[in-house]
């Protein structure tokens, strides 16, 4: 006679995002932990950014020159150079806080990268009280972004601060 074979069916409850980002931050943490180039550091930050979220876009930009320029990224094709005070990217430089934008194409000089981005949060990342470069995530999903997001994104950025 064949064996018994018991299935045992087992359901995890779904993260909070408050979970899903404690666990991001540990994992930004290991990731880079013992890496000092700030280049692979950034990927892979982009990496599980967008792998624990997937949004549309995930990407740093580097302030070079007076002007952001395109860094380590995930999603598609995106601008290459924002100047100071242009689009939700410059303008969260110039006022070295995030910006939180639920609706892009309300947002008076956004710069439209992709057509299918509707909201975006930046955050930018500062040294010595200066903007040395900013984390831009943009949705397809209008109102994407919330108080958790920028509290959870703004502790993320002052970690990578301290490594950079």
């Amino acid at each position: 006679m064949p064996p018994t074979i018991k299935l045992i069916s087992v359901t995890f409850a779904p993260m909070s995002k408050q979970e899903k980002y404690e666990n991001l931050f540990n994992q930004i943490r290991s990731l880079t932990t013992g890496e000092s180039d700030n280049i692979a550091n950034l990927g892979n930050i982009c990496a599980a950014i967008q792998h624990n979220f997937q949004f549309w876009w995930v990407g740093f930009y580097l302030v070079k020159n007076n002007e952001l320029v395109l860094g380590p990224f995930q999603g598609p094709v995106a601008c290459t150079r924002i100047g100071f005070g242009k689009g939700v990217c410059g303008k969260a430089w110039e006022l070295k806080k995030t910006i939180n934008v639920p609706d892009v194409h309300q947002f008076e000089g956004h710069i439209a990268c992709s057509s299918a981005s509707n909201s975006e949060i930046v955050v930018p990342i500062l040294k010595n009280n200066e903007v040395v470069m900013v984390l831009d995530i943009d949705s397809t999903e209008f109102s994407k972004f919330d108080a958790i997001d920028e509290n959870y994104l703004h502790q993320i950025c002052e970690y990578i601060a301290t490594i950079i």
